[in-house]
């Protein structure tokens, strides 16, 4: 099949598939008038080289796991464990980077709204919708509440 149909039933676009094999993840055979031309197999491993990009790694992370994109041995392949490891660790990392960095701004956002919530008392304008500067808050949208700033166990 030519590239548009191939690229239509994996759900991407021509250019990525032109891109993988410019990437050296693939190589699509080209028919006597010069178009690529793609097997079942090439999909196979198109979409296996899809799924992996999906999941965050780089071309260059997934040539190192040509193994695993091929039918040939249709079993686990040398090296696969590893590299998903290696990948799960990193996605860890920057997961709990960003929970310690939304904490940080939870924490920051429950010391403001304390301040304009006092200096709105101080005022005599207590209950001056400070209360929006949380996300969610009174618009029917998930969000947390001045309560659900308080400390957290983990000490904070």
């Amino acid at each position: 099949m030519q590239i548009k149909e191939a690229a239509e039933r994996l759900g991407i676009t021509e250019r990525m598939l032109r891109h993988y094999e410019k990437s050296g993840l693939m190589e699509a055979r080209r028919s006597e008038n010069g178009y690529r031309s793609y097997s079942a197999a090439d999909l196979r491993r198109a979409a296996r080289i899809r799924d992996f990009i999906a999941t965050g790694f780089s071309t260059r992370e997934v040539r190192a796991m040509a193994a695993c994109l091929s039918d040939e041995g249709s079993g686990p392949c040398e090296g696969g464990i590893p590299q998903l490891l290696k990948k799960l660790e990193h996605i860890d990392r920057l997961s709990a980077d960003l929970e310690a960095k939304r904490e940080a701004i939870l924490d920051r956002l429950a010391v403001l709204e304390k301040a304009l919530s006092v200096s709105a008392d101080e005022k005599g304008g207590a209950g001056s919708g400070m209360n929006t500067l949380v996300p969610g808050r009174g618009t029917g949208k998930p969000g947390r509440g001045l309560a659900d700033l308080e400390p957290h166990a983990s000490g904070r």
